[in-house]
């Protein structure tokens, strides 16, 4: 299993904010150093290696490249801005199969995985600026609980880089095996 010549554009740099940051810059600047360091642990790979299974897990890197992209398109519909889903996350998909983003991505194409992640990634980006924009971390979100509450938008800013930590781990140690690349953080410029 060998990096694919065709990179992964997604920029892994990790750019510092300042030491005495305010909360919004600070939450955001984890996020960002989260995504880069997923990035690097799943960018470049040919086909064989996203699809490689790790066992006992059935995870592979391609689904979880997948699987971050719906997790980032769900926050922004559900949570942030209310728009709904688009192709490929048609609903029929997942009543077929729950986890079709974990299983289809055998069928995805590396430039496909690594596109859909990065549009994704980019619409999280516009979503989360504009939210905040309109009123920071205090504003509730879109999604209601059942007893009519809704988790504000720090939470929801919290869940996602929590859902990065989490994958990038799975990503960290699923890299190594493919090709023994280790490391916290990407090589920086």
């Amino acid at each position: 299993m060998t990096p694919n010549t065709t990179p992964n554009t997604l920029s892994t740099v990790i750019t510092e904010p300042s030491m005495t940051a305010g909360e919004v810059e600070m939450m955001l600047f984890s996020l960002e150093r989260a995504r880069a360091q997923f990035a690097w642990k799943v960018g470049g790979l040919d086909a064989d290696a996203l699809r490689r299974p790790f066992p006992p897990s059935a995870m592979t890197l391609g689904g979880l490249v997948k699987h971050l992209a719906l997790v980032e398109e769900m926050k922004m519909a559900e949570f942030v801005d209310g728009r709904h889903l688009e192709a490929p996350w048609r609903q029929e998909n997942f009543q077929a199969d729950p986890d079709w983003d974990w299983h289809s991505a055998a069928d995805d194409t590396p430039e496909e995985l690594y596109a859909l992640w990065q549009r994704a990634v980019a619409r999280s980006r516009a979503g989360w600026a504009d939210a905040l924009a309109r009123g920071g971390l205090d504003q509730p979100s879109l999604f209601v609980l059942p007893d009519g509450s809704s988790p504000n938008l720090r939470r929801v800013l919290v869940d996602l880089s929590d859902e990065y930590a989490r994958h990038t781990g799975h990503a960290d140690l699923f890299r190594e095996a493919v090709d023994g690349l280790v490391g916290e953080d990407p090589p920086q410029p």
